[in-house]
């Protein structure tokens, strides 16, 4: 039984293209009211036409700067938010740094989330039977905890980074249902999904993902987690989820310790960008 999302207020990221897409027409398809995020003016309103969003929020989600300001215009114009979904995320091969002088794939598919559910968190707190959603990745079993240099700065492996990433969205998860029991916050792993994730990186990952995309999981399946827990899961918080179920995630990825921490530095890094 499919269950229905009426009158729900969406918000959702990297819902251009992809899982994203597929999560939010569903949504859409459910009744929900949705608010897509998007970088490209043109090709996030042509979405919002095609799945029928009622709304769209324009940033660059790699520079801090952007986020807070898309939250602050969400917060203005939207009358609340009861769901959350922190779906874009992206891959780098060789280390780049945002204008904001931060490494992208943390800035991206870190601190982005990280900060844009910080600043929503009052909208959230006052929605109804508020929930947030966070793409992570089985990456992270490859993944170990760098607080001390999160940044990759003494010597960058893209798949290194990646991985420390979707570590990082797991123990956000974690941690922010531990602070905040009145909204419910899960993380999980999509699947290996063929959406061309990683094809413009070129060399050997291009050509990688490629090979794996011939055995990979269509978007609509891979979406089916991010649309389970956004729609069905009630009372479960802090804990990670694959193919529909609850699963357990790397041991790293359980330590309440290493969530505190990881939370402060995240904290502390985006103040003193902002500030």
């Amino acid at each position: 039984m499919t269950t229905s999302m009426h009158g729900r207020r969406v918000l959702i990221t990297g819902a251009t293209g992809g899982i994203g897409l597929i999560t939010a027409r569903e949504l859409v398809t459910r009744g929900a009211h949705v608010t897509i995020v998007g970088r490209n003016p043109d090709k996030t309103a042509q979405v919002a036409r095609d799945i029928g969003a009622q709304a769209t929020l324009l940033a660059d989600l790699s520079e801090l700067a952007q986020v807070r300001r898309a939250a602050q215009e969400f917060t203005a114009r939207a009358e609340g938010l009861d769901v959350l979904i922190n779906n874009a995320g992206a891959f780098f091969t060789s280390r780049q740094e945002t204008r904001e002088g931060t490494e992208q794939t943390w800035a991206l598919n870190h601190l982005s989330p990280f900060l844009l559910t910080r600043e929503l968190l009052p909208l959230l707190r006052a929605g109804n039977a508020p929930r947030v959603v966070t793409v992570a990745s089985a990456a992270h079993m490859m993944g170990r905890v760098r607080l001390d240099d999160p940044e990759f700065r003494r010597g960058y492996g893209g798949w290194a980074a990646y991985a420390h990433s979707k570590l990082a969205n797991i123990l956000f998860a974690r941690e922010l249902a531990r602070r905040e029991p009145g909204v419910q916050s899960n993380s999980l792993h999509p699947g290996m999904v063929a959406t061309g994730f990683a094809h413009n990186n070129g060399g050997w990952v291009s050509r990688a993902y490629r090979l794996v995309d011939r055995f990979a999981i269509t978007p609509e399946q891979g979406a089916q987690t991010t649309i389970h827990l956004a729609a069905d899961p009630v009372g479960v918080s802090g804990r990670y989820f694959s193919d529909s179920r609850e699963t357990t995630p790397a041991p790293q990825a359980q330590d309440d310790g290493t969530a505190l921490r990881l939370w402060e530095l995240s904290e502390a890094t985006v103040n003193a960008h902002l500030n």
